[in-house]
């Protein structure tokens, strides 16, 4: 069974939070000095945040009766890759040269295959030497990617909602997001419609863009929507960014889990590649998260900067398990991989979102990726609910998670977390949901799940 497991250092953070979600930097060294000398403090990118949603889901599991919990919030999948991908990483265990670093820019077999593999995509073929570079994870990669370009100062446009890791990614360098909201469908509460309904205002946009902005990110598809932006779409983006001369970091760490026709921005046409990098995932590709090995896919004169940047970050990544990465995609069309990934999770999309239907609550019918964004406007919550007062203060889906995980003993994600708090209340009545599990664990969620009918409104 699915369920949540607190670290020893989840535990000692939850005891610290729980105490106040707002506490001072300084109480972070109670027990050991009542007052903390001014070059102790940490850093002001690290202090002074609220508590994540992280934290407070993984409180909510702690304290819950309905144990062990069923984790469908945390995107990370409950079964292994196959056997040809978990053979490939035994079998580099017991290679010398495996168990030693790697170029930085990535071991020579992966850059050769991923070239091969994307190549066919692009329309042309890659060069391996200069137009790819491998990194600790997608994450790391994008990290790299600020820290390339962005000075002090410069501006860089995030879609909301967002991955929660690029706000720090582009702070550390001294960046400042300029933040444009992506809207859902206005019948969202009352139909299930496709996630590509969810859009943006391309007005919005336009006005967002000063003379300081450096780089735009775009996710697609899209965590959390599940939306896969259209050709059209991304072709008034790339005018946009080609107008202005702004760097388009796209995280396509979802591009082999798509159930409708997927463009890839750099690929619309030579103008646009040139200012584009392409942002891609073992860990989401192949079933293995941990295993942290992403790259970079652009035109020499980014990636070369990228490159330096993830140098002087981590030096190089895990060796092993890039070797297992490059037979993976060798002999993925072999054994059928990528069909297989679709098919499969297609029909846990369709095996999970039956609750949904069944219970007659709306959601967005996802277009590539492994969430769902199910609206919970028709759920009456109890009045005078014991929440606690970190999450009462929060937006309506803060309670929502909270009472699924007491009540039913599920996990979901608040998607308000991954907004600017002036647009919070766009996705209040959402809760998001990872079908990346065992078909066991879905009927299970699906069960308990129907917990929620006592509490629909009519």
């Amino acid at each position: 069974m699915n369920s949540f497991r607190l670290t020893p250092l989840l535990r000692r953070q939850l005891i610290h939070n729980t105490t106040s979600y707002k506490t001072p930097a300084r109480r972070l060294f109670h027990s050991t000095s009542p007052i903390m000398s001014e070059k102790l403090k940490p850093a002001a990118r690290v202090s002074g945040r609220r508590q994540d949603v992280w934290s407070i889901i993984n409180e909510a599991a702690a304290a819950s009766p309905r144990q062990p919990i069923v984790n469908m919030g945390q995107g990370f999948f409950g079964y292994n890759p196959p056997d040809f991908i978990l053979a490939a990483a035994k079998s580099a265990l017991d290679r010398v040269e495996c168990n030693q670093y790697s170029p930085t820019k990535g071991r020579p077999r992966l850059l050769k295959a991923l070239a091969d593999a994307y190549s066919p995509l692009w329309g042309r073929q890659l060069d391996p030497n200069s137009e790819i570079t491998v990194t600790t994870g997608a994450n790391e990669g994008m990290l790299s990617a600020f820290m390339a370009f962005i000075e002090p100062g410069d501006e860089v446009i995030v879609f909301e909602p967002f991955f929660d890791q690029y706000i720090s990614n582009i702070e550390m360098p001294g960046g400042k997001i300029v933040y444009v909201p992506m809207h859902p469908p206005a019948e969202g509460a009352i139909k299930t419609l496709s996630a590509g309904e969810w859009s943006i205002d391309f007005d919005e946009l336009a006005r967002a863009v000063t003379p300081k902005t450096k780089m735009l990110v775009l996710n697609t598809p899209h965590n959390p929507v599940g939306k896969v932006f259209s050709r059209q779409e991304l072709e008034k983006i790339a005018a946009i960014c080609v107008k202005h001369q702004i760097i388009i970091l796209s995280d396509e760490v979802y591009d082999r889990l798509f159930y409708t026709p997927f463009t890839r921005i750099a690929t619309l046409r030579k103008e646009v590649e040139r200012i584009t990098l392409t942002v891609g995932s073992a860990g989401k590709n192949f079933y293995a998260t941990g295993w942290r090995v992403g790259w970079l896919i652009g035109p020499p004169h980014l990636i070369q900067y990228v490159s330096a940047a993830h140098t002087r970050i981590c030096y190089s990544s895990v060796s092993p398990l890039q070797e297992a990465c490059a037979i993976a995609f060798e002999q993925a069309s072999a054994h059928n991989f990528w069909q297989v990934c679709i098919h499969d999770m297609t029909q846990k999309m369709t095996r999970f979102n039956a609750i949904w239907d069944e219970l007659g609550i709306p959601y967005s019918q996802p277009e590539g990726g492994y969430f769902v964004m199910a609206n919970f406007h028709k759920v009456q919550l109890p009045q005078d609910y014991p929440f606690p007062p970190h999450v009462a203060e929060r937006p309506r889906d803060f309670k929502l998670a909270w009472f699924l995980i007491q009540e039913l003993g599920v996990a979901a994600i608040p998607p308000s977390e991954f907004y600017t708090d002036a647009n919070a209340h766009i996705v209040e009545d959402y809760l998001r949901f990872a079908v990346c599990k065992p078909d066991e664990v879905l009927e299970d969620a699906k069960e308990r799940l129907r917990g929620l009918k006592k509490y629909l409104k009519e």
